[in-house]
């Protein structure tokens, strides 16, 4: 059976967790690998809305395995309070799996990303606050916390003190801060080492274990391409590998047990936060997709920007990430537009670009090159097959292969669990 890795294609929120949802009872594991509560996934079940920020979303399908690996960084007094509201709506969630490996975002974390942001003034990242970047930044640095650092107390506080020897006195000096109590971290982290222990594997020796035994695994990347650290809009990235790659080294699953890669595609485009962003709207059409989409973020609640859909964004994604399959979403959004444009080349200071440019400073500069497509009118949210869709709308998924790299194997038309149209199995060829 195969594992598969889904991944966003463009700047996030481009709603991975319908694609986890319609895999549904066919996945054994549902894998987080990268980032931490700094993203969201929304799912809809029936008439039920949950709001996902650290949990894989594959939590809320009974019978498949969801696991927080080793690249994850996990805030657990999030952990606990997103666990405690599922179950409060009767989602059964004692099958969750945390890495040992996986580092912890503690109190000082979430201070110095706070203090820091402000501090860069009109040279903001747009981080979310949650203390993300810190958390990998100490795991690179090797002075991280790790989950099964919290059943040690004695290596625990020796990591906690060493770590904050040298911030505590960033805080004071630089920012102009309190410093903050070793032993009040200590603390708080050992009171939840009773219910945390329960939860913690070896998820490595599981998830190759699972693979031999014919399991399917689906490995969910938080993020997108687009916010990788390597292969995003850097600086305007997340801290960790949300590309294919990470993947393997987020989990300990090797490159050669990847079956297929899935990447989620918004039928237009949308990114929270700082960084270039060569097709967003500042007018009215901006202003439709964003209420039209409800373009909010699930974890911030901010407004997200918008713009129409980008080719070389979707075809660099495809490139880094190997995409067999993309999933397009929200298409139904785009209904009532008389025309829809595509992003199909840029125009920087006179020349032409087909594919990405690497230089930062290009990219942000570029401006769109647009084709423009008919649009409809036609209410497409009951479409269940691809020729149910109005002409115009099949013409448009089509193009959008033609020009994205890879098959379009799914297109959503509708917020419901259900409504979605299906090509191509994202399982097999």
């Amino acid at each position: 059976m195969p594992a598969i890795v889904l991944v966003g294609a463009q700047w996030g929120d481009e709603g991975k967790g319908k694609a986890t949802d319609l895999l549904g009872g066919d996945v054994d594991y549902v894998v987080k690998y990268n980032g931490g509560n700094n993203a969201g996934h929304t799912v809809v079940i029936g008439d039920e809305k949950y709001a996902l920020h650290l949990l894989p979303s594959g939590i809320l399908t009974p019978g498949t395995i969801p696991v927080i690996a080793n690249g994850v960084v996990v805030d657990i007094e999030v952990l606990f309070q997103e666990l405690d509201a599922i179950e409060a709506r009767g989602v059964d969630a004692s099958k969750l799996r945390v890495s040992a490996n996986a580092h912890v975002i503690t109190k000082y974390h979430r201070v110095i990303d706070k203090v820091s942001e402000r501090f860069l003034g009109k040279r903001q990242i747009g981080t979310t606050g949650r203390g993300i970047g810190p958390a990998y930044a100490d795991k690179i640095n090797r002075v991280g916390i790790r989950v099964q650092d919290i059943f040690d107390e004695s290596i625990l506080r020796q990591k906690v003190e060493a770590s904050l020897e040298r911030k505590n006195q960033m805080l004071v000096k630089l920012y102009n801060r309190r410093a903050i109590d070793p032993d009040e971290v200590v603390d708080e982290l050992l009171g939840y080492a009773d219910r945390l222990r329960p939860l913690v594997h070896d998820t490595s020796l599981e998830l190759n274990q699972a693979l031999d035994a014919g399991k399917t695994l689906l490995f969910e990347g938080g993020q997108a391409t687009m916010l990788d650290v390597d292969h995003g809009t850097y600086p305007f990235v997340t801290s960790s590998n949300a590309t294919a790659g990470g993947a393997c080294t987020g989990s300990g699953v090797a490159p050669n047990r990847i079956d297929r890669v899935v990447a989620v595609a918004k039928a237009y485009v949308t990114r929270v936060g700082a960084g270039p962003f060569p097709t967003e709207l500042f007018d009215e059409s901006g202003d439709y997709l964003r209420k039209a989409g409800f373009e909010f973020g699930v974890t911030t609640g901010r407004p997200r920007r918008t713009g129409w859909y980008d080719a070389l964004v979707s075809r660099y994604a495809a490139r880094v990430n190997g995409v067999t399959d993309f999933v397009l979403t929200k298409l139904d959004v785009l209904t009532g537009l008389e025309r829809i444009p595509v992003c199909v080349a840029y125009d920087v200071d006179g020349r032409r670009f087909d594919e990405m440019p690497v230089n930062q400073s290009d990219f942000h500069h570029a401006k769109p090159i647009y084709e423009y497509f008919p649009g409809w009118t036609e209410d497409i949210s009951q479409a269940r097959s691809f020729d149910e869709l109005p002409a115009n709308a099949r013409a448009y998924v089509e193009h959008l292969e033609e020009l994205s790299g890879a098959r379009i194997s799914v297109v959503g038309t509708g917020a419901g669990r259900d409504a979605i149209v299906q090509r191509h199995s994202l399982l097999h060829e």
